[in-house]
């Protein structure tokens, strides 16, 4: 007996060990990253730019470098459960959001055809009001956007839509599962990811027919068109991020599902998705950017007909990752914190 129970104590030790060696290299790699993140971006210069924002945007990016390594040197072992419950259970997601696509409209005469035919009548109506009615175009033409407007606004609409449902959806995953929630098995920090996947088989769908009216209208798949698979990415993990809240709060306070919907609501206005944002002042541009949204838009809209890569717009791409990682931590530590209490109140 004390044999065994020696050699069990000097794996768990071994074990203990490996995991402290694994944490300090981790812990090492991320912040030296964080350091080298800093150091260019406040090395970086923009002589065309405007010095104050330009000087806004480096401290800002600073303050987020420096919260997103304090969060993670105090938090690491509770970070770190999440990426790792999702990576172990990747074949389970995979299956599990398939079906949770299929299910969706099980036992509906259309089926699967009803998850496209909204956005497209959305669209659609859009078109026709801002483009056939009221006198958008000429407004988008006047202030440098010579591309057609349906194409501008389909650009626009694509990321939106995808945004709208995967948040929706990974909001009320746990409500929508909550016979799985109070399985003291199964892994619930799966549950969210599983609605967003979900909602990309849609998402994937409308990229194509945002391909199809640009080829009508000649613009062709470039080597910029690539870069539509780091934007829908970004939107993936941004998404995501945000979901983790929002599912853990929505359990204790379901009011935060209407909230959500009218913040949709809002936000689809304040993003530039029906209008252009050079039509703010520049006073005004710096303060619409610092919705996130922005940046993905802006991307689907450089991936279709602009010749422009992400890493040009360098602030952007900075303060998007960074506010992405900070806000992914906070959705970490907010679920783990509510997860001991979920099967409590469902």
């Amino acid at each position: 007996m004390k044999m065994a129970g020696c050699t069990a104590g000097n794996a768990a030790h071994k074990e203990n060990k490996r995991n402290s060696i694994s944490k300090k290299a981790a812990m090492g790699i991320f912040y030296t990253l964080a350091a080298a993140l800093a150091v260019v971006v406040v090395a970086h210069h923009n002589p065309l730019a405007d010095q104050v924002t330009e000087t806004m945007k480096k401290v800002m990016a600073c303050l987020l470098i420096g919260f997103t390594c304090v969060i993670f040197g105090v938090f690491y072992d509770r970070l770190t459960v999440l990426p790792k419950e999702l990576y172990q259970s990747r074949r389970l997601i995979w299956k599990l959001a398939k079906n949770d696509f299929k299910k969706r409209y099980a036992g509906s005469y259309l089926g699967m055809v009803w998850a496209f035919v909204q956005p497209v009548v959305t669209v659609v109506m859009y078109w026709i009001v801002f483009d056939r009615v009221f006198d958008t175009k000429s407004q988008l033409v006047a202030g440098g956007i010579e591309v057609p407007y349906v194409l501008y606004l389909t650009a626009g609409l694509v990321p939106w839509f995808y945004f709208s449902e995967a948040l929706g959806n990974g909001t009320t995953a746990l409500i929508e599962y909550n016979y799985l929630v109070k399985k003291v098995v199964f892994k619930i920090s799966i549950l969210p990811i599983i609605k967003v996947i979900a909602a990309t088989f849609v998402h994937l769908f409308f990229v194509v027919v945002l391909f199809v009216i640009a080829i009508a209208y000649g613009y062709y798949p470039t080597v910029y068109t690539v870069q539509i698979f780091y934007y829908s990415f970004c939107e993936f993990i941004l998404v995501l991020a945000i979901s983790y809240t929002t599912c853990a709060v929505v359990v204790f306070f379901r009011d935060l599902q209407q909230i959500i919907s009218i913040a949709l609501q809002i936000g689809m206005w304040a993003t530039p998705i029906l209008w252009d944002i050079s039509m703010l002042t520049d006073q005004m541009k710096p303060l619409f950017k610092l919705n996130p949204m922005v940046y993905i838009v802006n991307g689907y809209r450089s991936a279709v007909y602009e010749q422009e890569w992400f890493f040009e717009h360098f602030y952007s791409s900075t303060y998007f990752w960074i506010f992405t990682v900070t806000l992914f931590c906070i959705g970490s530590l907010i679920f783990k914190r509510l997860k001991v209490h979920f099967a409590d109140v469902m």
